[in-house]
């Protein structure tokens, strides 16, 4: 019967439901639904930087993943796809997993990349939290393209500590020091879901465009141990005869509680080549109308370049695609600042930074992520910089 009822899940039994169906479908028919998790672990030191994202395609079928390592300028990414069903409920792709071991207090949750034949990487790192996760604002993820919502998307991100292993060309090394995890959980529809329709009206971007977004969580510690986080989402787009800017931002509490910014001011320094995030500061605006800066300092090269996990389309393919019943590829870039790596790899990257916050006399580590498209001449960059 095409109107009968989705298949009976083991999520089924909990009493959770929405919607008037079975768990193993979602409340609406867009194609473009995914269900997503992104996240890093890195050194303090800066010295490497796993990462591991996933995505659950139901009205398409499909979940895929992607896991890498950086090391410096050098990078390893491993993708793999495979068919849904007929076990929706298993994340684990090929080589790559992602399993919820805790989800009261701790929220510990465990990212691996199995030994494989694509790449000689392998991981496993488990997330322990330091603070609650937090939602961040729907206004921020709701994006509309003239008459239509191109995305609509509900987001939240949690920092923590990790601890693990990874292995490099068969060199496998533990944890050796203080290593600072983040990760993010959103779902609803988003852009950039299969490949590109080609029977859609021409929306051509007008070449005096730009653009200037920074996004990431940091986890922070004051003097005596007390542990605290900070949140920045910033974006500001512009083109002939128009400009839009939004910010949200806020102190986050171990207890729950948030203490929102009004507005930020960044005076960040990027490379205009390849618009690495070079340093700088961020004014914050609090209620009460104090000013707060923070200082914001990369760690190190190491940075995992997104586009290789298919943000934005890699090499021809694009999240949610229909590979095979199961397909695992990778791909190795020796230095990701080369003119011709670069033009493959782009420039969105997870960052590693150093936030030094000195009216809380706090000091974090968090997972900053830049888009800087086009001339921004206020802050010297003269070019269109990398996709």
């Amino acid at each position: 019967m095409t109107n009968a009822p989705g298949p009976l899940l083991p999520a089924d039994e909990h009493f959770t439901h929405q919607v008037v169906d079975t768990f193993s479908r979602v409340g609406q028919s867009d194609r473009a639904w995914t269900e997503k998790v992104c996240a890093m672990a890195a050194a303090k030191d800066g010295s490497v930087q796993l990462v591991l994202g996933l995505g659950k395609y139901t009205n398409r079928g499909v979940m895929d993943a992607y896991a890498g390592i950086s090391r410096g300028t050098e990078q390893w990414t491993v993708r793999s796809s495979r068919r849904l069903g007929p076990d929706p409920e298993t994340t684990t792709i090929g080589p790559i997993s992602y399993e919820i071991l805790e989800t009261r207090s701790t929220r510990r949750i465990r990212f691996a990349l199995d030994a494989n034949d694509v790449s000689p990487i392998a991981f496993e790192w488990i997330f322990e939290s330091a603070i609650p996760p937090f939602l961040e604002g729907r206004e921020s993820h709701i994006s509309r393209d003239r008459y239509r919502v191109d995305a609509d998307v509900i987001r939240f991100h949690h920092s923590g500590t990790a601890t693990g292993w990874f292995e490099i060309d068969g060199e496998s090394e533990q944890f050796q020091s203080d290593w600072v995890s983040t990760r993010d959980r959103s779902w609803g529809v988003r852009y950039q879901v299969g490949a590109p329709l080609d029977d859609l009206i021409p929306s051509p971007v007008p070449a005096e465009s730009s653009a200037y977004v920074i996004w990431f969580p940091v986890s922070c510690t004051r003097g005596d141990g007390t542990p605290y986080g900070l949140h920045l989402y910033y974006q500001r787009f512009a083109g002939p005869g128009y400009e839009r800017q939004s910010f949200e931002g806020a102190q986050e509490h171990a207890d729950g509680r948030r203490t929102k910014f009004v507005e930020a001011r960044p005076d960040l320094r990027f490379d205009d080549e390849t618009r690495r995030i070079e340093g700088g500061t961020i004014t914050l605006t609090q209620r009460d109308g104090r000013e707060r800066v923070l200082t914001v300092t990369p760690v190190s090269d190491t940075g995992f370049h997104l586009k290789t996990g298919l943000y934005g389309g890699y090499d021809g393919h694009w999240h949610g695609e229909w590979r095979d019943e199961l397909h695992v590829e990778g791909d190795h870039h020796a230095d990701c600042t080369a003119a011709d790596a670069l033009r493959n790899v782009g420039q969105h990257r997870q960052t590693l930074v150093r936030v030094d916050d000195p009216e809380m006399g706090g000091v974090g580590y968090g997972d900053l992520q830049s888009i800087i498209i086009g001339p921004h001449p206020e802050i010297g960059l003269k070019g269109t910089g990398p996709p």
